[in-house]
C-alpha cells in the first residue's frame, strides 16, 4: 500500500489530505492515482465505498490552477445527492490550495446557481441535465477544461442519461484528460469509452477486496434517548480493547467523550475542529493505549491506519454506503477479528436496508443488552483479571497476609469480596446528548416552505371572494 507522500504532490494538496485524516492510498487510489497524475486517461472500474472520490478528485485538485478564474474540470453524477457530496469532498481537497468546486444540481434555483458561477468555482459537479441547461444558457463555459470525470457512469445509463453525457463531451474541448469510474462496465459504457477517451487504462478493483470476512457486522434497533445507555453496557459486556465511535458531527463527538468520561471510560474525541498538535496528541494517546475509545467523526477518522483496532460503533448510522465501509474498515485488519455495531433508530431501518444492498452484506440484529448483561460483563472481566495475575505471578509478598485472612474467614467469601472491588459495577451518571437529525429526516424547511404556500394560496382566494 502507497501513502499519498509518495505521490509527489503539491504541499497544499499534501496538506489538505492529511487535515482530512488520509494516511494510506485505498486499492482503488493507489492504481488509480499514479496514471491520472501523468494525465493519462482511464476506466476505473470500483463499487461504492473503495474511495473513488479522492481517486478523482486529487488530479483534479493537483491539476487546477487557483488563479484561473475559469472552469478547469467537470465530474458529472447520476443524482443531486452525489454531485453535493462529491463538491464537498473536493472542496475539503482543495482547501488550502484555494481550488473551489461548486455542486449544480436539478431542484434547486438556476438563478441562484448562477449567481454561484459569478464567485468563479474551479471545478463543477453536476448532474446532466442540470449541466446541459446552463451550457444552453451559456452560463458554463468549457473552453478551459482539462479533466472530465464520469462517476457512476453504469448508474447514469441505467437512468438514462448516456446521450445528456454526449452532449457535454461534445462541448469539452478534445484535448482534455477523460476518467470514467464505474460498477460494471456494459457494452453502452464501452461504446461511450471508445468514442470520447485516448488509450484508457483499465483499472480494476475486484468487489471482494470489500467484503472484509474478519469483521462480524451487527445491529441493534434502539430509540434515540436509549443510544448511550445502551452504548455503555455493550463497552462493559465486551470490554474492547481499542475501540472507535463515530458520531455524525463534531457536537455529537465531543457529547459523547464527554459523557463517556462521566462514566469513567478512558474517550478523547476526535474531529476537524482541533488543531492539528491536538490531534496528533489524540492519536498518540489512541495508538499507544493511553485512552481505550477514539470518538470521531467520518472525515476525522477517514484514511486512519490504527493496528490494535477490536471494535467499532456507529453511534449514528452514516450517512451513505461509502461512508459505513470507511469507518468498519478501521477494525479487523492485518487478519485479526473485529466486530462492527451499529445503532439504528425506528426511522432508520430502511437507511439500514440501503446500505446493506450496496455494500452486499446482511448485518445480524442484536438484542439491546439489558443492566444485568452489563454486570456480568463486568464481573467476567473482574475474573479474567484475577486469573491473569495468577498466571503472570508478582503476588508472592501478599500471600502472608492472604494466608491470615483465611485463618478469620472461609475462601469463597474473601475471593468473592476481592472479585467485587476489582468488578466496575455499571455508571449511572446521568448524560444528555443534544438530538441529531438522521439521514432519513428531511430538513424542517421544506415543510415549512410548503405550508408558507398553502397558507398564501388561501389568502388569495379569500381576497377574490
Amino acid at each position: 500500500m502507497i501513502t499519498f507522500h509518495e505521490l509527489d504532490l503539491s504541499h497544499p494538496v499534501v496538506q489538505s489530505i492529511t487535515n482530512m485524516g488520509f494516511e494510506e492510498a485505498t486499492p482503488i487510489q493507489a492504481k488509480a492515482l499514479p496514471v491520472a497524475l501523468k494525465g493519462n486517461d482511464l476506466i476505473g472500474q470500483a463499487q461504492t465505498g473503495t474511495g473513488k472520490t479522492a481517486a478523482f478528485g486529487i488530479p483534479l485538485v493537483e491539476k487546477a490552477d487557483p488563479d484561473l478564474d475559469k472552469i478547469q474540470g467537470i465530474i458529472i453524477t447520476p443524482t443531486r445527492e452525489l454531485a453535493v457530496q462529491v463538491a464537498e469532498e473536493l472542496n475539503r481537497i482543495g482547501q488550502f490550495k484555494g481550488v473551489k468546486t461548486l455542486p449544480i444540481y436539478g431542484g434547486q434555483d438556476i438563478n441562484r446557481q448562477i449567481r454561484s458561477l459569478k464567485k468563479r468555482p474551479h471545478l463543477i459537479a453536476g448532474t446532466p441535465g442540470r449541466l446541459l441547461d446552463h451550457l444552453r444558457r451559456r452560463t458554463i463555459r468549457m473552453e478551459q477544461v482539462k479533466i472530465a470525470v464520469l462517476d457512476e457512469a453504469d448508474e447514469m445509463l441505467n437512468m438514462g442519461f448516456i446521450e445528456d453525457i454526449e452532449s457535454i463531451l461534445d462541448q469539452v474541448p478534445d484535448t482534455r484528460q477523460t476518467l470514467l469510474f464505474s460498477a460494471t462496465m456494459p457494452e453502452p459504457i464501452r461504446r461511450l469509452a471508445n468514442r470520447f477517451m485516448r488509450d484508457p487504462e483499465l483499472i480494476r478493483i475486484q468487489a471482494k477486496e470489500m467484503t472484509m470476512p474478519n469483521i462480524q457486522q451487527q445491529y441493534l434497533e434502539v430509540p434515540q434517548k436509549q443510544k448511550f445507555d445502551t452504548l455503555c453496557r455493550l463497552l462493559d459486556i465486551q470490554s474492547p480493547e481499542l475501540a472507535i465511535v463515530f458520531g455524525r458531527t463534531k457536537r455529537r463527538v465531543d457529547e459523547l467523550a464527554e459523557g463517556l468520561n462521566k462514566r469513567g471510560y478512558s474517550a478523547e474525541g476526535i474531529h476537524g475542529d482541533l488543531s492539528q498538535a491536538r490531534r496528533n496528541q489524540v492519536m498518540h494517546r489512541f495508538r499507544e493505549g493511553t485512552i481505550d475509545i477514539l470518538v470521531a467523526t467520518d472525515v476525522a477518522a477517514r484514511g486512519l491506519d490504527i493496528s490494535g483496532v477490536t471494535h467499532v460503533y456507529n453511534f449514528d448510522i452514516p450517512q451513505d454506503p461509502e461512508s459505513y465501509v470507511h469507518r468498519i474498515g478501521r477494525t479487523g485488519r492485518a487478519g485479526k477479528a473485529g466486530l462492527a455495531v451499529t445503532f439504528v433508530t425506528p426511522r432508520e431501518i430502511g437507511h439500514l436496508k440501503t446500505i446493506e444492498r450496496i455494500t452486499k452484506k446482511k448485518m445480524t440484529r442484536q438484542p439491546i443488552p439489558s443492566m444485568a448483561a452489563a454486570m456480568e460483563g463486568q464481573m467476567r472481566l473482574a475474573v479474567e483479571t484475577l486469573m491473569t495475575l495468577v498466571h503472570e505471578g508478582g503476588y508472592q509478598s501478599y500471600r502472608v497476609l492472604a494466608e491470615e485472612l483465611l485463618e478469620e474467614t472461609d475462601s469463597v467469601s474473601l475471593l468473592a469480596a476481592a472479585l467485587k472491588i476489582i468488578t466496575k459495577e455499571p455508571n449511572t451518571t446521568p448524560v444528555r446528548l443534544t438530538e441529531e437529525t438522521s439521514p432519513s429526516q428531511k430538513p424542517n424547511h421544506f415543510r415549512k416552505k410548503k405550508s408558507h404556500h398553502r397558507t398564501h394560496r388561501r389568502n388569495r382566494r379569500r381576497k377574490r371572494s
